[in-house]
């Protein structure tokens, strides 16, 4: 199975200027647990999670003037939409994240999930004890 079938293709992008506090707040609106910053004259593609907002908020600072992006994970990979499932998991576990952001020719095309490749490996296997 590959990444394109697992990913969500409605992605949660926010702008790097954005608060820790607006952030959170549309990333608890729309469940999801990470959100693609966009920043066109800048760094270029990024990714807040929700570790890296309890990171700030447990070292004491200010939800609502700390920027977005100042708190954004470091040493990105991205995933391919061809990629397997296997591929993207060993990729998570090796970087010790929970999010990958998928890229098709330079563009955001999804984001895939640990809970996203947990649900298809499942939904794969109860298809596969219907058929055998």
């Amino acid at each position: 199975m590959q990444v394109r079938e697992a990913m969500s293709t409605t992605v949660l992008t926010i702008g790097p200027g954005h608060t820790l506090r607006e952030a959170s707040r549309q990333m608890a609106v729309r469940r999801v647990g990470a959100a693609v910053v966009h920043d066109p004259d800048g760094e270029g593609i990024g990714i807040l999670t929700e570790r890296d907002v309890l990171q700030a908020i447990g070292a004491g600072q200010d939800p609502d003037g700390e920027r977005v992006s100042d708190h954004l994970t470091g040493e990105l990979v991205f995933a391919a939409p061809s990629w397997t499932l296997d591929q993207a998991a060993e990729a998570m576990t090796r970087g010790g994240f929970r999010h990958l952001i998928v890229l098709e020719e330079g563009d955001v095309a999804g984001i895939v999930s640990v809970r996203d490749i947990v649900r298809a490996w499942s939904n794969e296997r109860s298809a596969d004890e219907l058929v055998g």
